[in-house]
């Protein structure tokens, strides 16, 4: 026993239509596949083709986040500045490398003191007394400054961006134990 549909009349033969409603096309599918879909469609036709700006880099130097202060960041970003808070914090990495390549350069000038064939003479070890000795006082003072620099940085930006206080009498303890003082 055939079926017939009673709906259709019967000189038309029951079939598919060959594109379904926009309705219908979607129903049940995710609405990422929806638009993806619709890209893929879009492409085969050659709609982006002809594109504004097509094949050039995209322009994302504007930051959706700064909000009422877009204005004055893209004037300070222009002229060369940047934010006061990221100023800050790019002196205090500057100061502290600074600090870094000071405290390398006498415990190197210690070490080749200590490992040349010639003692090193008395005016020599000093000299090195003395630079060490100064350098301790130096490198406490600048080393309290940064204290007080991210202190004041850490007032200023969120707590994602805050840094670390540096133990200052536990870093001058290691400087003095890595560039122990010549015996007379």
């Amino acid at each position: 026993m055939d079926f017939k549909d009673w709906r259709k009349p019967s000189d038309q033969s029951p079939t598919t239509d060959p594109e379904p409603s926009p309705a219908r096309r979607y129903y049940g599918k995710y609405f990422e596949d929806y638009i993806s879909e619709q890209i893929r469609r879009a492409e085969a036709e050659g709609k982006f083709d002809n594109l504004q700006g097509a094949g050039k880099p995209l322009n994302l130097d504007s930051n959706a986040f700064v909000g009422d202060k877009a204005m004055g960041y893209s004037l300070l970003k222009n002229n060369g500045y940047a934010p006061q808070e990221l100023e800050l914090a790019k002196e205090i990495r500057t100061e502290h490398e600074r600090l870094e390549a000071k405290i390398a350069k006498v415990r190197h000038q210690g070490h080749s003191l200590r490992t040349r064939r010639v003692p090193p003479f008395p005016s020599e070890r000093r000299a090195y007394n003395a630079l060490v000795e100064k350098t301790v006082t130096e490198y406490d003072k600048a080393l309290r400054d940064l204290n007080r620099k991210i202190l004041t940085l850490n007032l200023m930006v969120p707590p994602v961006m805050h840094q670390p206080m540096f133990q200052v009498e536990q870093l001058v303890r290691e400087f003095r134990e890595g560039c122990p003082l010549f015996k007379w």
